[in-house]
């Protein structure tokens, strides 16, 4: 029996320039992640590339490392498209921490934000737009923005920005860019949709898998308690009063969401939302004071599932199953994260076990019931957290008695039209904008 001694790659093994090495250096970046390994020395050769990894797994490096040594060595632009405000503004700032000391030029162009500002930062020839597809077009048909210049498209959470309904809007942009250009599509989950984006618009593309699609991450813990929906709000009191830190909960509505802030903030929790009736201004406020430790709880649906990067996240708990079972990873991925332990707690009704199962069977485990505990008395005076739209048990506090999804067969599906569907020299710019409305 031999063994064999294993030495941890570095970004130093991958390919990348020195200038490019100091600068991870300087930001205490020197061991790669699977997604990252795998995918800089074949990005950095303008392979197109298929990564398929969970949220946290550093994406964003992985195409986006390699994405700035190629602007800088071949000229060109490069265009990200991502399915959200909040996800376009992370993966800019990212950009923007290594690309800033070699000039590195971005615009975000989204929605929420003054068109007449984007439309100066798109004239000012940036070397990267991070853009939400259904805006880029608003650009594109105004003529404010042109794709010539484009050799590098990135794709990032691909099956998001398809469940949404952004198919039509992604093939549109790909038809009419350029076909000499590399592109990089990333993705959690591989539906056959993306399989066709990648068939019709990609040059032979490398699959990178650096984790079964539907696998969670294996340090988080993860749980179920089976609860009628009126004894909810308690059971969620009890959550955060027995367990430490920070705490990402989702609700199914919009509607829910805020009724759950504002009873957690009657029992006294530091507690914010955010979803898409909320303003830009709130949003960027809900979510910089949950980063900054303003707010202990921020309560999301799940538009914002894979909006929040927080790398300290204790605890995420559905306060509501979601409507279908890969947005269950999406949720919980964001505890967990950059090697940290983390608690993954949903709450179900008894009518949603086979909702259970479902999840399961997309991540391959079972997950433990666990008894209710004792629940403290009501503190407050709990406000509805629904208006009897609930799938399980006809709303969370009021309501007759029907199926999941009005049917008793499995998640609730969305419609069929929404499942298908010039030389630079760098030089300094940064800003910060908003968001899309999702």
């Amino acid at each position: 029996m031999t063994t064999k001694t294993q030495t941890a790659v570095r970004f130093s093994d991958l390919g990348l320039s020195q200038k490019m090495l100091s600068i991870l250096e300087r930001q205490n970046f020197s061991v790669p992640t699977p997604i990252q390994h795998k995918c800089i020395p074949l990005a950095l050769e303008g392979r197109d590339i298929v990564g398929i990894a969970q949220t946290g797994t550093g994406k964003t490096l992985a195409f986006g490392l390699p994405m700035i040594e190629r602007l800088a060595r071949h000229r060109g632009q490069a265009l990200i498209l991502m399915p959200t405000r909040e996800l376009a503004l992370q993966v800019d700032e990212v950009l923007q921490k290594i690309g800033r000391q070699i000039g590195l030029k971005t615009a975000v162009v989204i929605g929420g934000a003054s068109s007449h500002q984007q439309l100066q930062m798109l004239r000012r020839n940036p070397h990267v737009v991070v853009s939400t597809p259904g805006r880029l077009i608003d650009h594109l048909q105004q003529k404010n923005y042109s794709l010539r210049n484009v050799n590098i498209i990135i794709l990032d959470e691909a099956d998001r920005m398809l469940d949404i309904g952004f198919a039509p809007q992604l093939k549109q942009i790909l038809s009419v860019a350029p076909t000499e250009r590399q592109t990089m599509l990333f993705s959690a989950t591989m539906p056959g949709a993306i399989a066709q984006i990648a068939a019709g618009h990609m040059k032979t593309p490398m699959r990178i898998e650096v984790a079964p699609s539907g696998t969670p991450a294996e340090n988080i813990d993860q749980k179920i308690f089976i609860t009628s929906k009126e004894q909810k709000m308690q059971l969620l009191d009890k959550m955060l009063t027995d367990n430490s830190g920070t705490a990402l909960i989702f609700a199914r509505t919009k509607f829910g969401a805020k009724k759950i802030a504002a009873n957690l903030n009657a029992m006294k929790y530091r507690a914010a939302e955010i979803h898409s009736n909320r303003s830009l201004a709130q949003r960027k406020e809900a979510l910089g004071g949950f980063k900054s430790g303003k707010y202990r709880v921020l309560v999301a649906t799940d538009i914002a599932a894979r909006g929040i990067d927080v790398n300290d996240i204790a605890m995420v708990i559905n306060f509501d199953l979601p409507d279908n079972p890969e947005d269950y990873v999406h949720r919980i991925g964001r505890t967990g994260r950059a090697g940290n332990s983390g608690q993954a707690i949903s709450f179900a009704t008894p009518a949603e076990k086979f909702d259970i199962r479902q999840i399961e069977r997309l991540i391959r485990r079972p997950i433990p019931v666990i008894g209710l505990p004792v629940l403290p008395e009501r503190r407050v005076s709990f406000q509805e957290t629904d208006r009897g739209q609930s799938r399980g048990n006809g709303g969370y506090a009021r309501g007759g008695n029907h199926n999941f999804g009005g049917r008793s067969n499995g998640f609730k599906r969305r419609s069929a039209s929404k499942r298908r569907h010039g030389g630079h020299q760098f030089s300094p710019f940064m800003r910060r904008e908003s968001y899309d409305h999702s």
